[in-house]
């Protein structure tokens, strides 16, 4: 069994928050503070669990310089005022630097009962297969 230090602990329960913030911040029709805060969570939690160099590392690899100015340009424009344009932008940035976890996350949901039978029905299938067979890894 893995153990947690407490920052990592700190850290997923900043990452936690920051996911319900914007979750919530795009129910409540993409309302500027909730997404702002959601985002500063979610980033400082991500530093928190990987700690800050390997959050550096990450985020600044030459091959995925363009992912990371989409998805931080996305955090900037949602802290100016802007919530709509900066959530798309954010959500296109972490789509280009996430697609190499996208894989394990389809292969481990088809193992959950429930989400296994749906992810296997015909219209959703052919679409989860094409988001899993990301070719680029991390």
């Amino acid at each position: 069994m893995i153990s947690l230090t407490d920052t990592q602990k700190i850290g997923m329960g900043l990452t936690g928050f920051g996911v319900f913030f914007l979750f919530f911040g795009m129910i409540l029709f993409f309302d500027k503070a909730l997404l702002a805060i959601g985002n500063v969570l979610f980033v400082a939690g991500l530093a928190f669990v990987i700690g800050l160099e390997r959050t550096f590392r990450f985020f600044f690899q030459k091959h995925k310089m363009k992912a990371t100015g989409f998805f931080l340009g996305g955090v900037l424009i949602v802290l100016i005022g802007w919530p709509l344009i900066g959530m798309i932008l954010e959500i296109y940035g972490f789509f280009l630097l996430f697609r190499g976890f996208f894989p394990v996350v389809v292969g481990f949901i088809r193992r959950v009962p429930v989400l296994g039978y749906l992810l296997n029905l015909p219209g959703i299938s052919s679409l989860v297969d094409k988001v899993g067979e990301s070719n680029n890894m991390v």
